[in-house]
């Protein structure tokens, strides 16, 4: 493998949750008298739960506590993390992939820790994961290198040996400065961005096409080798 360790996001990257949170942030809107902005997806994609609650306040001019949004948010999210929310398509082959060449994996997410456990638990992945990051756990959360060194650190890989795989160009960007090999992830709601995403990144349409070129490019070795 050209990589020791993984750092995977959850939303958008391993897992398939753009319908959740567009329902969540429909709804949580639609209780102000809001409508939900065609760019606020985008906006609070990169940032951590609590920042996301601080620009939402702003955002909107809302008279409540960062603290009583982001509740608001997990107890809205919770249920549907634990049962609605779903790998998306050879994700799971490919974790289990990876696994079984020595590859450790490790999560770097802006969702609390509690949801992150719900879904990975729900699909049947969460054991194969050597250890966790939350966005939270850092100043600035997946906007700055520093949240992915961290990562790196806890599964005992340097960052040259460490890949990462997101959907949003801000946190590409970080794992590139922390030093790391990026991969860029498809999905319908980063289309628009898709060709300055690729700029610096190895493209992710589907997971299945990561281990069909690693196994054609094993096959051309063995075939130089004779």
């Amino acid at each position: 493998m050209e990589f020791a360790g993984a750092l995977f996001d959850l939303d958008g990257t391993l897992i398939d949750s753009a319908d959740v949170w567009a329902r969540i942030d429909a709804e949580f809107l639609r209780r102000r008298g809001l409508a939900v902005p065609d760019d606020y997806m985008c906006a609070v994609s990169s940032k951590k739960f609590s920042e996301a609650a601080v620009y939402t306040i702003a955002r909107f001019g809302l008279d409540e506590t960062a603290e009583a949004l982001a509740a608001e948010w997990l107890e809205m999210a919770r249920r549907e993390y634990g049962s609605g929310v779903f790998l998306r398509p050879h994700a799971g082959e490919y974790l289990r992939w990876l696994k079984a060449r020595g590859v450790k994996l490790g999560t770097v997410t802006g969702l609390p820790h509690s949801l992150a456990e719900a879904a990975l638990k729900n699909n049947g992945v969460y054991a194969l994961f050597d250890a966790f990051t939350s966005a939270d756990e850092t100043p600035c959360g997946k906007e700055h290198p520093a949240v992915y060194l961290l990562a790196a650190r806890r599964l005992g890989v340097t960052p040259a040996d460490c890949a990462v795989f997101e959907d949003v160009p801000a946190c590409l960007e970080s794992a590139r400065a922390a030093g790391m090999k990026v991969f860029a992830v498809r999905n319908a709601q980063n289309e628009s961005l898709w060709g300055s995403m690729c700029r610096g990144a190895i493209p992710v349409a589907d997971f299945c096409e990561l281990m069909t070129n690693a196994a054609r490019g094993s096959a051309c070795s063995r075939r130089d080798e004779k």
